[in-house]
């Protein structure tokens, strides 16, 4: 027997099944499962988008899921191999915190929320200060670089600024403060500014995210990922030919247009960045290379 069409598959309450013409027995039946007490859904959900639709019957007005779930609903970049154990949940109604078993849950007076695929979610810029409590700076840094990246940016620096000052005083803010100083736009990859705080911290100079490199004419021959300008050097991280071999032979035509105008290119793989003091030895010398 299919579901009535007024119920998610995803995920739905008993109380609505009953509404919606189910019988006790159907809403036992083998072919649903029961991801939490009083719900049900046709397959157990594993993704996090499934878990938040399965948890949804569950959430009651002012409730939106919050911290690195709503982070990653909204595919913001969050620390490798980072795995959502407990599900986080918010509410601004609630006496107190949601009690509800494998979740996460908060109590908080901020009530701006907005939909992610029918999902109530804490906006991408809330989702980063609400990490501010739960994850450690340079995951914040990622994650705010993430947010006011070169391609189909979330957020600006005004309003991470905004958001920053907003949190004053309260759990999370100085670390959020530390994090804005070290934020810049237009990265594509958390690579480049794990890449760019590694320059940064070995005391060498800090380099232009994604800067534009043109010919002595002005013609635009591309971008690079982290541009040494003064010294003529380009940093790039290799990862995304892994993925895209299309976009692996257009970067490698473009890097040789910018070589030939007497740029250093240094390529970084994931070898190379795991072993830092080869990579900073290579930079140093690239940096201090007679031009």
């Amino acid at each position: 027997m299919p579901l009535p069409d007024e119920l998610d598959p995803r995920g739905f309450s008993v109380r609505d099944g009953l509404r919606a013409g189910l019988t006790p027995d159907q809403l036992r039946a083998r072919r649903l499962v029961a991801p939490h007490r009083g719900t049900r859904s046709t397959a157990a959900p594993s993704s996090v988008e499934e878990r938040a639709h399965a948890l949804a019957p569950l959430l009651t007005v002012g409730d939106r899921f919050s911290h690195t779930t709503a982070a990653l609903l909204h595919g913001m970049r969050l620390p490798s191999g980072h795995r959502e154990v407990a599900m986080h949940l918010t509410s601004t109604q609630r006496p107190r915190a949601p009690q509800i078993a494998g979740v996460a849950g908060h109590r908080s007076s901020v009530t701006e929320t907005v939909t992610v695929d029918d999902l109530p979610a804490s906006s991408p810029v809330v989702a980063w200060v609400e990490c501010s409590s739960i994850l450690a700076l340079d995951d914040l840094i990622v994650m705010g670089d993430g947010l006011v990246r070169r391609r189909r940016p979330q957020a600006t620096m005004p309003l991470l600024s905004a958001a920053v000052e907003g949190h004053r005083g309260r759990r999370g803010f100085r670390s959020l403060e530390k994090a804005l100083a070290h934020i810049r736009p237009g990265t594509d990859s958390a690579r480049e500014t794990e890449l760019r705080l590694l320059v940064v911290r070995a005391g060498l100079p800090e380099p232009e995210v994604n800067g534009e490199i043109r010919n002595e004419f002005g013609v635009l021959l591309g971008h690079g990922d982290l541009v040494f300008r003064r010294e003529r050097v380009l940093l790039e991280y290799e990862g995304r030919q892994h993925t895209d071999p299309r976009q692996f032979a257009i970067d490698i035509e473009r890097l040789d247009v910018i070589m030939a105008e007497s740029w250093r290119v240094m390529r970084v793989d994931r070898v190379l960045f795991a072993d830092k003091h080869r990579l900073l030895s290579r930079l140093r010398a690239a940096l201090t290379r007679p031009r």
